[in-house]
Parts: structure tokens; sequence; C-alpha cells
């Protein structure tokens, strides 16, 4: 065991304990409203907010996962810059406008909207099913992330012992989101993307010093990594599956229940607006996260014996913590470890919140109990919060990791499924629920039979058009699918207006208001 870098890792780990504790009494308001509990008070500021979104989108997977992804296969985890690119404009685009109605009508959840919108609480139920389901393996893998640095510290994580350090961390951070709710993430949050910056930002200078700089470093990665395989006479290859795997991967990560529940934590729009200006940051170091897998293949980390048997536990997943401990003094390795766990909890809170608030919301309201009271909501939502924490614990341990991986795989293609239902019913001419809702379904079932003859080891499926070869992410498939079967279904019901259902979202108020001023 380290034991420097062990005791840097408990001592932060402490610290955003008792922050996470503390935050109860940060911008106090009453707890027992869901609307307090669960998204702050929607009283958090630019800064606030952005740290908060920082903390969401870039997890601890993000940080292990995607320079694994270029140690193992070179320039096909750099899609991960241009899925930054295309998010935020995708944000600033629609997330302002929900926020207003949002706002208006007191809506906590992207569901909530879907109801009214649409006057259909299957729908809305649909909607919030698919995002509580896709949640529960991204929780779980942040547990992954977590299990990697833990290990890196000399800790032995296979076994019942092996469980018992997840499950500390996993309970503490249960206590303190039942406590202080979305606060505890927010402030969190801050602590954990300054520590990733640091991280990050150490890592760019020591290791390309020692490795002998850039060039050298792009000199020792294979020629077959360095770019993706061109197009052919009969496929086109990585190509389609690059572009395809940024443009799904940016818009399902918006639609997450846990992306929604920050933004709409915000106090205004231009809130969001000013944020979507500032995240480019994160994607400037999500560059240099990406080359640290190049670093390790530079640094011939796999073939250290002193690491053989981490990579056999975790495979490429530990390429990154390699790094850090071959390169980084002990307390600066610590340091790192630490910000992969926290950026692990972080997320992970938020999940659990957001799939908290959907159950209560749009399934406990919507169909067992209409008349709960506020203190009700928030009761039943910390409830579903810790059996979210515990299901994603058991997860964990009752699979291998590789299935936790390959189940999160199926979490993008079933949540983009919900943008014709949520985009359609904040821009132009709604369609109809019963097309949107089968079109949905289908999707549903589409992307996972597509994920399923891939023997779930990959979400890329190549279809075969007029002899030639396009690979795309399943999601898109299923989209195209899903999209069709929404616009055909609706145009055979002439686009019916649901009764009682109105332009900006807020049931009986009559059909001719429109959505101005949002």
């Amino acid at each position: 065991m380290n034991v420097i870098a062990t005791s840097v890792f408990i001592a932060l780990f402490l610290f955003v304990t008792v922050v996470g504790f503390m935050a109860s009494r940060w911008r106090r308001g009453n707890l027992d409203e869901l609307h307090e509990w669960g998204l702050g008070g929607r009283q958090f500021g630019t800064l606030v907010t952005w740290f908060l979104l920082g903390g969401d989108l870039f997890t601890a997977f993000t940080v292990v996962a995607i320079p694994a992804l270029a140690f193992g296969t070179g320039a096909m985890g750099m899609f991960a810059i241009p899925f930054c690119i295309v998010l935020f404009p995708f944000i600033f685009i629609i997330f302002p406008r929900l926020w207003n109605v949002a706002k208006r009508h007191g809506y906590v959840t992207v569901a909530d909207f879907v109801h009214a919108r649409y006057g259909s609480k299957t729908l809305a139920l649909a909607v919030a099913v698919t995002g509580i389901v896709a949640l529960m393996p991204y929780i779980a893998l942040q547990l992954v992330g977590l299990e990697v640095a833990i290990g890196a510290l000399g800790f032995d994580t296979q076994g019942i012992a092996g469980d018992i350090p997840l499950t500390i961390a996993f309970a503490l951070l249960a206590a303190y989101t039942w406590k202080s709710g979305l606060r505890a993430p927010a402030l969190i949050a801050v602590v954990k993307d300054i520590l990733i910056y640091v991280t990050v930002i150490a890592a760019a200078i020591i290791i390309p010093g020692q490795l002998g700089g850039f060039e050298h470093i792009f000199a020792a990665v294979p020629q077959a990594k360095l770019l993706l395989h061109s197009p052919t006479a009969t496929s086109l290859d990585q190509y389609s599956v690059y572009v395809s795997l940024a443009i799904g991967s940016a818009v399902s990560a918006v639609l997450y229940p846990h992306a929604a529940t920050a933004l709409l934590s915000s106090k205004s729009g231009n809130t969001v607006r000013r944020n979507m200006a500032l995240l480019p940051m994160y994607t400037l170091l999500l560059g240099f996260i990406t080359l640290l897998g190049y670093m390790a293949i530079a640094a011939g980390v796999r073939d250290m014996p002193e690491f053989a048997r981490f990579f056999t536990a975790y495979g490429a997943n530990f390429a990154v913590p390699a790094l850090f401990l071959h390169f980084f003094p002990s307390w600066l390795a610590g340091l790192a470890f630490a910000a992969i766990g926290i950026g692990a909890l972080v997320p992970a809170a938020i999940m659990s919140i957001a799939a908290a608030n959907l159950y209560t919301r749009n399934v406990h309201r919507a169909f067992i109990n209409p008349h709960m009271t506020g203190a009700d909501e928030t009761r039943v939502s910390k409830l579903v919060a810790v059996v979210v924490k515990v299901g994603a614990v058991a997860i964990i341990f009752a699979l291998p990791v590789h299935y936790a991986t390959d189940f999160q795989l199926l979490g993008g293609v079933w949540i983009i499924q919900t943008l014709p239902t949520v985009l359609f019913g904040l821009f132009g001419r709604r369609l109809d629920h019963r097309g949107l809702l089968g079109g949905l379904l289908l999707g549903l079932a589409c992307g996972t039979w597509m994920v399923a003859q891939m023997h779930f080891k990959s979400s890329v499926y190549p279809l075969q058009l007029g002899g030639y070869t396009v690979p795309l992410y399943s999601a898109i498939w299923a989209l195209i699918l899903n999209m069709a079967v929404a616009w055909v279904v609706s145009a055979r019901l002439k686009f019916r207006r649901p009764a009682g259902s109105n332009d900006d979202g807020q049931p009986g108020a009559g059909t001719k208001k429109t959505m101005e001023g949002v």
C-alpha cells in the first residue's frame, strides 16, 4: 500500500464528506419541499452551475475510460472532443426554453413537462422509466472508476473484503445526499473539479517532460492508432462510427435525467446560456485527458511488471492510474486518485436524486398517491435515492465489471429515444402522444436488439444497404426508426391535440396560448 497516497486520498474524502453534510446549511431552504431538496431551490448561479455541470458530465469514468479507449483503440477515443463541441450548442438551444417552462409551472423533471405538454400520463411514465433504467448502469459505472482508484492505492478490491471500501463510500454518499439533497453534490463538485484541473495540468506538464515531449509521445504511438481507418469501396468503416458516436453521445448526454436535474437547478435561463459559453473550457480539459491514453502507450505501462496484476483485473481502465503511480510523487498520486474517487461520487449523487425525482413525480404521484404533499414527495424521493444507490452497488458486486460497461452502452441507446418527445414538445408542431409512445417503444426495442446482436460488446451496428456496409451507433439507427413511426402515426391521426393541453405545457388553459416569453 502507498501510505502517503492513501493518506491524501482519505483526507480529501473525509473533507468532501464534511462538505456534503454542511451543504444543508448553504442557501437555506425548506428541504421538506422537493424543489428545494431535489433541485437546490432553483437558485444556483453561473459559477455553481458551471461546477455542477462539470461534475455531472465529466465523471470518474470519463477520466478513466476515455483515455483507456484511446490507449486501446487509438484515434477512435478522440470522438469525445467533437462530442463536447456538439453538446454545448445543443444545450444552449434547448434548455433555456425548457427551464422557463419548468420554472413557470413548477416542473421538477422532464417527464413533468411531457405529461403536461401531451396530456398523457402513459407517455410521461415511459419517459420516466426509460430515464431511471438508463441511469442504473451509469451509476454503477461510477463505482468502476472509484474501484480502480482504490485498487491503485494498494487495497484488494476482490472478494467480500474488497467490497468494504466501496460500501463505506456509498454509505457516506447516501447519508449526506439524504440530508442535503442536491446542495451536497453542488458544493462537492467545486472541490472535485479543482482536483481534476490540478491533476490534468500536472499530468500535461510532468509526464511529457519525462517522456521526451509530445513529439516523442506521438512518434511512439503505432500508426494504426493515430488515424481512423479510411472508407473502402464496400464500407464507411470507422468514419461513420466516429461521427455517429460523437453526435449520438452528445444528444443522449443532455437527455439523461441527471443532466436535466443539474440544468433545472439553475436560477435562470440566462444562467444556462452563460454556462454553455463557459463549459467549452472542459472540452480543452477533455482533450488533455484523452491524450493520457497516448502517454500510457508511449510509457509502455502495460509492460511494466509492477502493474501486471492490475491490468489483469481492470484491463485498459488501469492505463491512467498506472501513469499516475509511475510518474507522480506519492502525494500527487493520492490527490489524483481522490479526484477520480470524488469524481465518482458527485455524478452518482446527482443521478440518484434525478432517478428519485422521476419516480416520485411521474410514477408514485401519478399512479399511486396523487394527493401527495410536498413533504410526502421529498420523503419518498429520499427513500428512492437510497434504493437506487443500493441497486447500483449491487450491480457491481453481482456482475463482472465488463457486464456493467456493456449495460451502460444500452443506457445511451435507450435515453436518446426520448428525444422526439422532448424536442417536438418544445419546438414546432406537436406530434400525437400515441405516435410518440409507439416510436419510443419501437426505438427501445430496436436499439436493444441491435446491441444484443453484437453480444453486448459494442453499441455500433453495421447495416447492409445495397451491398454497402454502414456502421453507425445503434442509438442513431433506432432513433431514425423512432422518429419515422412518430411522424407516420401522428400523420394518420392528423396531429390530434389532447384535450386540456396547450402549447406552453400548462394543462387546462386552452389551446390558443403559445409559448410566448419562453
